[in-house]
Protein backbone atom coordinates (compact mmCIF):
# COMPACT_ATOMS: atom_id res chain seq x y z
CA UNK A 1 0.00 0.00 0.00
CA UNK A 2 3.10 2.24 0.57
CA UNK A 3 4.38 2.07 -2.86
CA UNK A 4 1.01 2.23 -4.05
CA UNK A 5 0.04 5.64 -2.33
CA UNK A 6 4.43 6.76 -3.06
CA UNK A 7 3.63 6.08 -7.25
CA UNK A 8 0.09 7.49 -7.11
CA UNK A 9 2.00 10.98 -5.35
CA UNK A 10 4.86 10.87 -7.63
CA UNK A 11 2.94 10.54 -10.56
CA UNK A 12 0.19 12.72 -9.49
CA UNK A 13 3.53 15.56 -9.38
CA UNK A 14 4.71 14.69 -12.93
CA UNK A 15 1.52 15.44 -14.75
CA UNK A 16 1.71 19.11 -12.45
CA UNK A 17 4.89 19.37 -12.93
CA UNK A 18 4.92 18.75 -17.22
CA UNK A 19 1.61 21.25 -17.13
CA UNK A 20 3.41 23.89 -15.41
CA UNK A 21 6.39 23.63 -18.37
CA UNK A 22 4.42 23.29 -20.59
CA UNK A 23 2.86 26.77 -19.74
CA UNK A 24 5.78 28.33 -19.23
CA UNK A 25 7.98 27.88 -22.13
CA UNK A 26 8.72 30.96 -23.70
CA UNK A 27 11.46 33.03 -24.62
CA UNK A 28 12.15 32.49 -20.66
CA UNK A 29 11.44 29.62 -18.65
CA UNK A 30 9.73 30.59 -15.12
CA UNK A 31 10.99 26.97 -13.85
CA UNK A 32 13.60 27.46 -11.42
CA UNK A 33 14.01 27.92 -7.40
CA UNK A 34 16.34 29.17 -5.10
CA UNK A 35 17.18 28.59 -1.37
CA UNK A 36 16.53 30.42 1.79
CA UNK A 37 19.59 29.05 3.02
CA UNK A 38 20.14 30.74 6.54
CA UNK A 39 17.18 32.22 9.02
CA UNK A 40 18.00 33.65 11.91
CA UNK A 41 16.16 35.16 14.23
CA UNK A 42 12.73 37.29 12.92
CA UNK A 43 12.36 36.48 9.03
CA UNK A 44 9.37 36.77 7.50
CA UNK A 45 8.41 35.39 3.18
CA UNK A 46 6.18 35.64 1.13
CA UNK A 47 5.95 33.39 -1.32
CA UNK A 48 4.28 35.46 -4.49
CA UNK A 49 3.20 38.91 -4.51
CA UNK A 50 -0.17 38.91 -2.91
CA UNK A 51 0.15 36.15 -0.39
CA UNK A 52 0.77 37.92 2.64
CA UNK A 53 3.83 37.79 4.78
CA UNK A 54 4.43 34.50 6.71
CA UNK A 55 6.69 33.22 9.28
CA UNK A 56 10.49 32.17 7.55
CA UNK A 57 12.03 28.78 7.85
CA UNK A 58 15.40 27.38 6.32
CA UNK A 59 14.45 25.58 2.69
CA UNK A 60 11.77 27.48 1.91
CA UNK A 61 11.95 27.77 -2.02
CA UNK A 62 11.88 31.32 -3.29
CA UNK A 63 10.62 32.01 -6.74
CA UNK A 64 9.75 35.06 -8.79
CA UNK A 65 7.91 37.42 -6.93
CA UNK A 66 8.81 35.91 -3.41
CA UNK A 67 9.90 38.81 -0.68
CA UNK A 68 12.26 38.36 2.33
CA UNK A 69 11.82 40.30 5.31
CA UNK A 70 13.84 40.83 8.65
CA UNK A 71 13.12 42.08 12.07
CA UNK A 72 15.41 43.79 14.24
CA UNK A 73 17.19 40.77 15.16
CA UNK A 74 16.86 38.77 12.17
CA UNK A 75 19.20 37.81 9.42
CA UNK A 76 18.25 35.81 6.22
CA UNK A 77 21.01 34.22 3.61
CA UNK A 78 19.06 33.09 -0.22
CA UNK A 79 21.70 30.73 -2.13
CA UNK A 80 21.31 30.16 -5.70
CA UNK A 81 21.96 27.59 -8.22
CA UNK A 82 25.73 28.39 -8.65
CA UNK A 83 26.65 28.61 -4.99
CA UNK A 84 26.19 32.48 -5.19
CA UNK A 85 24.44 33.63 -1.92
CA UNK A 86 22.54 37.47 -0.82
CA UNK A 87 22.39 37.90 2.68
CA UNK A 88 20.31 40.21 4.57
CA UNK A 89 20.84 42.45 7.58
CA UNK A 90 18.19 43.30 10.93
CA UNK A 91 15.53 45.73 9.48
CA UNK A 92 15.84 44.72 5.80
CA UNK A 93 13.46 43.75 3.20
CA UNK A 94 14.44 41.99 -0.18
CA UNK A 95 11.81 41.43 -3.13
CA UNK A 96 12.65 39.13 -6.14
CA UNK A 97 11.46 40.25 -8.93
CA UNK A 98 13.24 38.56 -11.69
CA UNK A 99 13.93 34.64 -11.61
CA UNK A 100 14.17 33.48 -15.13
CA UNK A 101 15.96 30.92 -17.56
CA UNK A 102 16.55 32.15 -20.71
CA UNK A 103 17.03 30.58 -23.87
CA UNK A 104 20.40 30.31 -24.15
CA UNK A 105 20.46 28.84 -20.67
CA UNK A 106 21.86 31.99 -18.24
CA UNK A 107 20.12 32.27 -15.35
CA UNK A 108 18.33 35.96 -14.96
CA UNK A 109 18.32 37.50 -11.69
CA UNK A 110 16.74 40.47 -10.43
CA UNK A 111 16.51 41.79 -6.97
CA UNK A 112 15.09 45.36 -5.64
CA UNK A 113 16.19 46.48 -1.56
CA UNK A 114 13.58 48.13 -0.22
CA UNK A 115 15.35 49.34 3.47
CA UNK A 116 18.42 48.21 5.25
CA UNK A 117 21.45 46.14 4.39
CA UNK A 118 22.33 43.63 1.60
CA UNK A 119 25.38 41.39 0.91
CA UNK A 120 25.84 39.92 -2.21
CA UNK A 121 28.89 36.68 -3.15
CA UNK A 122 27.52 36.83 -6.88
CA UNK A 123 29.22 35.17 -9.21
CA UNK A 124 28.37 36.14 -12.85
CA UNK A 125 31.41 34.60 -14.71
CA UNK A 126 29.46 31.81 -16.42
CA UNK A 127 27.07 34.20 -18.19
CA UNK A 128 24.24 34.59 -15.16
CA UNK A 129 22.48 37.94 -14.79
CA UNK A 130 22.53 39.35 -11.59
CA UNK A 131 20.68 43.25 -10.62
CA UNK A 132 20.12 44.57 -7.67
CA UNK A 133 17.32 47.57 -7.76
CA UNK A 134 16.92 50.42 -4.78
CA UNK A 135 14.72 53.11 -6.09
CA UNK A 136 15.62 54.38 -9.45
CA UNK A 137 19.28 53.30 -9.03
CA UNK A 138 20.33 49.53 -10.57
CA UNK A 139 24.00 47.74 -9.39
CA UNK A 140 25.35 45.70 -11.80
CA UNK A 141 27.81 42.43 -11.72
CA UNK A 142 29.52 42.20 -14.64
CA UNK A 143 31.38 39.07 -13.57
CA UNK A 144 31.89 38.04 -9.44
CA UNK A 145 31.51 40.90 -6.88
CA UNK A 146 31.91 40.55 -3.32
CA UNK A 147 30.00 43.77 -1.90
CA UNK A 148 27.98 45.50 0.89
CA UNK A 149 24.52 47.64 -0.11
CA UNK A 150 23.36 49.52 2.64
CA UNK A 151 19.97 52.29 2.25
CA UNK A 152 21.19 54.56 4.63
CA UNK A 153 18.01 56.99 4.44
CA UNK A 154 15.33 57.33 1.96
CA UNK A 155 18.10 59.91 -0.37
CA UNK A 156 20.92 57.92 0.03
CA UNK A 157 22.62 55.00 -0.06
CA UNK A 158 26.09 53.47 0.30
CA UNK A 159 27.98 50.59 -1.95
CA UNK A 160 30.94 49.39 -0.56
CA UNK A 161 33.03 46.63 -2.90
CA UNK A 162 34.96 43.99 -1.05
CA UNK A 163 36.08 41.92 -4.34
CA UNK A 164 35.84 42.37 -7.81
CA UNK A 165 33.36 45.28 -9.22
CA UNK A 166 30.02 47.01 -9.54
CA UNK A 167 28.52 48.80 -11.78
CA UNK A 168 25.69 51.78 -11.01
CA UNK A 169 23.12 53.55 -13.17
CA UNK A 170 19.83 54.40 -14.08
CA UNK A 171 16.73 51.22 -13.85
CA UNK A 172 15.21 53.66 -16.27
CA UNK A 173 15.52 54.36 -19.99
CA UNK A 174 16.76 58.29 -20.17
CA UNK A 175 16.13 58.18 -24.02
CA UNK A 176 14.83 56.23 -26.89
CA UNK A 177 17.96 54.25 -28.29
CA UNK A 178 20.36 55.42 -25.73
CA UNK A 179 22.80 53.44 -23.33
CA UNK A 180 22.49 53.47 -19.95
CA UNK A 181 25.08 55.44 -18.42
CA UNK A 182 26.88 53.67 -15.40
CA UNK A 183 29.44 54.44 -12.80
CA UNK A 184 31.87 51.57 -11.72
CA UNK A 185 32.62 51.19 -8.83
CA UNK A 186 36.42 48.91 -8.23
CA UNK A 187 37.59 46.50 -5.74
CA UNK A 188 38.27 48.24 -2.28
CA UNK A 189 36.42 51.20 -2.90
CA UNK A 190 32.75 52.31 -2.45
CA UNK A 191 30.28 55.11 -3.68
CA UNK A 192 27.37 57.17 -2.05
CA UNK A 193 24.51 57.13 -4.21
CA UNK A 194 22.08 59.94 -4.55
CA UNK A 195 18.69 58.15 -4.87
CA UNK A 196 16.86 61.06 -5.66
CA UNK A 197 18.99 61.78 -8.58
CA UNK A 198 17.28 60.96 -12.12
CA UNK A 199 20.01 60.55 -13.97
CA UNK A 200 23.19 58.92 -12.69
CA UNK A 201 26.10 60.93 -14.80
CA UNK A 202 24.30 64.24 -13.26
CA UNK A 203 26.53 65.84 -10.52
CA UNK A 204 27.16 63.80 -7.22
CA UNK A 205 24.63 61.77 -8.23
CA UNK A 206 27.44 58.78 -7.58
CA UNK A 207 30.39 59.77 -5.44
CA UNK A 208 33.35 56.85 -5.67
CA UNK A 209 35.70 56.90 -2.65
CA UNK A 210 38.66 55.04 -2.81
CA UNK A 211 37.88 53.24 0.30
CA UNK A 212 34.93 51.74 2.42
CA UNK A 213 34.26 52.26 6.17
CA UNK A 214 33.56 48.57 8.13
CA UNK A 215 30.31 47.78 8.92
CA UNK A 216 29.39 45.65 12.41
CA UNK A 217 27.86 43.12 10.06
CA UNK A 218 30.76 42.61 8.07
CA UNK A 219 31.89 40.13 10.25
CA UNK A 220 28.62 37.90 10.30
CA UNK A 221 29.19 38.10 6.14
CA UNK A 222 32.28 37.07 6.76
CA UNK A 223 31.81 34.03 8.82
CA UNK A 224 29.17 32.85 6.70
CA UNK A 225 31.40 33.22 3.16
CA UNK A 226 33.90 31.33 5.62
CA UNK A 227 31.17 28.35 6.26
CA UNK A 228 30.94 27.94 2.75
CA UNK A 229 34.61 28.04 1.47
CA UNK A 230 35.40 25.70 3.94
CA UNK A 231 32.79 23.25 3.05
CA UNK A 232 31.40 23.71 0.05
CA UNK A 233 34.47 21.65 -2.06
CA UNK A 234 33.97 18.10 -2.65
CA UNK A 235 37.68 18.12 -3.95
CA UNK A 236 39.02 14.08 -5.13
CA UNK A 237 35.25 12.78 -3.63
CA UNK A 238 33.78 11.71 -6.53
CA UNK A 239 30.45 14.03 -6.30
CA UNK A 240 29.41 16.18 -9.47
CA UNK A 241 26.79 18.37 -9.61
CA UNK A 242 26.00 21.10 -11.95
CA UNK A 243 24.24 23.24 -9.08
CA UNK A 244 26.01 24.59 -6.33
CA UNK A 245 23.82 25.44 -3.30
CA UNK A 246 23.27 22.87 -1.04
CA UNK A 247 26.67 21.41 -1.22
CA UNK A 248 28.39 22.85 1.30
CA UNK A 249 25.21 21.44 3.98
CA UNK A 250 25.77 18.03 2.35
CA UNK A 251 29.58 18.52 3.46
CA UNK A 252 28.93 19.81 6.82
CA UNK A 253 26.14 17.63 8.09
CA UNK A 254 27.14 14.64 6.33
CA UNK A 255 29.51 12.63 4.23
CA UNK A 256 29.45 10.76 1.29
CA UNK A 257 30.09 7.03 0.63
CA UNK A 258 30.56 4.27 -2.44
CA UNK A 259 27.61 1.81 -0.39
CA UNK A 260 27.48 -1.93 -2.21
CA UNK A 261 24.63 -2.47 -4.78
CA UNK A 262 23.58 1.38 -4.33
CA UNK A 263 27.19 3.41 -5.88
CA UNK A 264 28.04 6.53 -4.88
CA UNK A 265 25.63 8.19 -2.19
CA UNK A 266 25.64 10.26 0.69
CA UNK A 267 23.63 9.81 4.37
CA UNK A 268 23.35 12.94 6.79
CA UNK A 269 25.29 12.35 10.71
CA UNK A 270 23.18 11.26 13.50
CA UNK A 271 20.65 9.35 11.01
CA UNK A 272 19.82 5.86 13.30
CA UNK A 273 18.02 2.34 11.70
CA UNK A 274 14.89 4.47 12.81
CA UNK A 275 15.49 7.57 10.88
CA UNK A 276 13.12 8.69 7.92
CA UNK A 277 14.24 11.74 5.60
CA UNK A 278 10.00 12.25 5.39
CA UNK A 279 9.02 12.65 9.06
CA UNK A 280 9.84 15.87 9.12
CA UNK A 281 9.19 18.89 7.25
CA UNK A 282 6.06 20.91 5.53
CA UNK A 283 4.42 21.14 2.58
CA UNK A 284 4.04 24.73 1.35
CA UNK A 285 2.20 25.99 -1.52
CA UNK A 286 3.22 27.96 -4.27
CA UNK A 287 0.99 29.32 -7.41
CA UNK A 288 1.66 27.59 -10.39
CA UNK A 289 3.49 24.87 -9.20
CA UNK A 290 1.25 23.31 -6.40
CA UNK A 291 2.29 21.97 -3.23
CA UNK A 292 6.29 21.29 -2.39
CA UNK A 293 7.75 19.15 -0.10
CA UNK A 294 10.39 20.88 2.22
CA UNK A 295 12.41 19.44 4.45
CA UNK A 296 12.98 20.37 8.17
CA UNK A 297 16.68 19.50 7.91
CA UNK A 298 19.40 22.01 7.74
CA UNK A 299 20.98 20.30 4.86
CA UNK A 300 17.89 19.26 3.53
CA UNK A 301 17.60 21.06 -0.08
CA UNK A 302 19.51 19.30 -2.54
CA UNK A 303 18.40 15.68 -1.59
CA UNK A 304 15.22 16.67 -1.93
CA UNK A 305 14.78 18.16 -5.26
CA UNK A 306 17.06 16.08 -7.21
CA UNK A 307 18.44 12.74 -6.54
CA UNK A 308 17.07 9.67 -5.28
CA UNK A 309 16.17 8.70 -1.83
CA UNK A 310 16.76 4.47 -1.09
CA UNK A 311 16.39 2.41 1.73
CA UNK A 312 19.78 0.31 1.47
CA UNK A 313 19.66 -2.83 3.67
CA UNK A 314 22.17 -2.59 5.96
CA UNK A 315 22.63 1.17 6.05
CA UNK A 316 19.15 2.75 6.54
CA UNK A 317 18.18 5.93 4.05
CA UNK A 318 21.02 7.22 1.64
CA UNK A 319 20.53 9.65 -0.91
CA UNK A 320 22.09 9.13 -4.57
CA UNK A 321 22.89 12.16 -6.66
CA UNK A 322 21.64 12.83 -10.01
CA UNK A 323 18.76 13.69 -12.06
CA UNK A 324 19.89 16.92 -12.39
CA UNK A 325 17.36 17.82 -15.56
CA UNK A 326 14.91 19.29 -13.14
CA UNK A 327 13.79 19.87 -9.65
CA UNK A 328 11.16 17.46 -8.33
CA UNK A 329 8.45 19.42 -6.51
CA UNK A 330 8.03 15.73 -3.98
CA UNK A 331 11.28 13.47 -3.96
CA UNK A 332 12.33 10.67 -5.51
CA UNK A 333 12.08 7.08 -3.82
CA UNK A 334 13.22 3.84 -4.65
CA UNK A 335 13.09 0.89 -2.68
CA UNK A 336 10.89 1.98 -0.01
CA UNK A 337 8.93 -0.90 0.99
CA UNK A 338 8.59 0.55 4.10
CA UNK A 339 8.43 4.26 3.24
CA UNK A 340 5.83 6.66 4.53
CA UNK A 341 5.35 9.56 2.50
CA UNK A 342 3.51 12.42 3.61
CA UNK A 343 0.68 13.26 1.32
CA UNK A 344 0.01 16.71 0.08
CA UNK A 345 -2.93 18.91 1.13
CA UNK A 346 -5.63 18.07 -1.67
CA UNK A 347 -7.19 21.90 -1.38
CA UNK A 348 -6.12 25.19 0.02
CA UNK A 349 -2.62 26.92 0.47
CA UNK A 350 -1.88 26.77 3.95
CA UNK A 351 1.15 25.52 4.68
CA UNK A 352 0.64 22.08 6.99
CA UNK A 353 3.62 20.83 9.25
CA UNK A 354 4.55 17.06 9.66
CA UNK A 355 6.97 15.65 12.29
CA UNK A 356 8.85 17.90 13.71
CA UNK A 357 8.22 20.58 10.84
CA UNK A 358 10.52 23.32 10.07
CA UNK A 359 13.46 24.62 11.46
CA UNK A 360 14.53 28.90 11.94
CA UNK A 361 17.90 29.18 14.01
CA UNK A 362 17.40 31.59 17.28
CA UNK A 363 19.05 35.20 16.87
CA UNK A 364 21.87 34.19 19.65
CA UNK A 365 23.60 31.10 19.31
CA UNK A 366 23.65 29.07 22.64
CA UNK A 367 26.53 28.09 24.10
CA UNK A 368 26.13 24.25 24.61
CA UNK A 369 24.34 22.19 22.01
CA UNK A 370 22.05 18.45 22.93
CA UNK A 371 22.52 16.10 19.71
CA UNK A 372 19.87 13.02 19.88
CA UNK A 373 20.46 9.77 17.83
CA UNK A 374 18.32 9.79 15.27
CA UNK A 375 18.20 13.45 14.81
CA UNK A 376 20.46 13.88 11.62
CA UNK A 377 21.35 17.16 12.03
CA UNK A 378 17.84 18.78 13.42
CA UNK A 379 18.33 21.87 14.93
CA UNK A 380 22.12 21.89 14.69
CA UNK A 381 23.01 25.66 13.02
CA UNK A 382 25.47 25.40 10.40
CA UNK A 383 29.02 25.62 11.10
CA UNK A 384 28.09 25.55 15.18
CA UNK A 385 29.64 22.34 16.14
CA UNK A 386 33.34 21.79 15.49
CA UNK A 387 33.93 18.54 14.37
CA UNK A 388 30.49 17.51 13.74
CA UNK A 389 32.06 13.83 12.50
CA UNK A 390 33.87 12.77 15.05
CA UNK A 391 30.32 13.84 17.14
CA UNK A 392 28.49 11.66 15.16
CA UNK A 393 31.11 8.62 15.31
CA UNK A 394 30.93 8.46 19.11
CA UNK A 395 26.87 8.71 19.38
CA UNK A 396 27.46 5.85 17.44
CA UNK A 397 29.38 3.95 19.83
CA UNK A 398 26.83 4.78 22.64
CA UNK A 399 23.76 5.29 21.35
CA UNK A 400 23.27 7.99 23.85
CA UNK A 401 22.45 11.97 23.14
CA UNK A 402 25.90 14.16 22.93
CA UNK A 403 26.17 17.72 24.36
CA UNK A 404 29.00 19.79 22.66
CA UNK A 405 29.82 23.14 23.04
CA UNK A 406 28.81 25.73 19.59
CA UNK A 407 31.18 27.95 18.05
CA UNK A 408 30.69 30.89 15.23
CA UNK A 409 33.66 30.31 12.23
CA UNK A 410 37.05 32.38 13.46
CA UNK A 411 36.23 36.22 12.32
CA UNK A 412 39.41 37.69 11.38
CA UNK A 413 39.52 41.76 11.32
CA UNK A 414 40.83 43.27 7.87
CA UNK A 415 44.36 44.47 8.33
CA UNK A 416 43.44 48.15 8.11
CA UNK A 417 40.88 50.81 6.75
CA UNK A 418 39.45 49.68 3.47
CA UNK A 419 41.08 46.79 3.02
CA UNK A 420 39.13 43.46 2.09
CA UNK A 421 37.60 41.72 4.64
CA UNK A 422 38.83 38.03 5.25
CA UNK A 423 40.00 35.04 7.63
CA UNK A 424 43.63 34.54 8.33
CA UNK A 425 45.24 34.78 4.89
CA UNK A 426 43.05 31.44 3.39
CA UNK A 427 39.85 29.37 3.85
CA UNK A 428 42.52 26.85 5.41
CA UNK A 429 42.86 28.73 8.42
CA UNK A 430 39.03 28.03 9.68
CA UNK A 431 38.55 25.43 12.48
CA UNK A 432 38.66 21.40 10.27
CA UNK A 433 37.63 18.47 11.74
CA UNK A 434 41.35 17.86 13.87
CA UNK A 435 41.30 21.89 14.77
CA UNK A 436 40.72 23.04 18.59
CA UNK A 437 37.82 25.40 19.63
CA UNK A 438 38.76 29.08 19.09
CA UNK A 439 39.57 30.07 22.77
CA UNK A 440 36.58 32.16 23.12
CA UNK A 441 34.38 29.30 23.57
CA UNK A 442 33.69 26.49 25.64
CA UNK A 443 36.05 23.14 25.07
CA UNK A 444 34.70 21.05 22.23
CA UNK A 445 34.33 17.67 23.38
CA UNK A 446 31.07 15.58 24.00
CA UNK A 447 29.60 14.69 26.89
CA UNK A 448 27.28 11.87 26.89
CA UNK A 449 24.08 11.72 28.60
CA UNK A 450 23.91 8.75 31.25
Amino acid sequence: MAIRRLVSILGLTMVAASIFLVESAAAESKVRIVRLSDVEGAVQIERARGEGLEKAFLNLPIVEGSRVKTGNDGRAEIEFEDGSTARLGPESELQFTHLALADNGQKVNGMKLAKGTFYGNLDAKKGDQYSLNVAQVSLGVPEAAHFRLTIDTSAEATVAVFKGKVSVGSDTVQAENSSPKLVEVPEKHSAKINLAATDPAQKDAIVVAKNYDEDPLDGWDRQQNGYHQRYASNSGSGFASPYGYGLSDLNYYGAFNTIPGYGYAWQPYFANAAWSPFTDGAWAFYPGAGYMWVSGYPWGWMPYYYGTWAMAPGYGWIWQPGSWNSWNAVPRVANAAAAVLPTAPATGHQTVLVGRGLMANAAVLPERLTIKPGSAGFGVPRGSVNRLAHVSRSMDQTSRPMTVATERPIDARPAGFGMEPGFHGSPASLPDATSTTHPASPAPHPTPHP
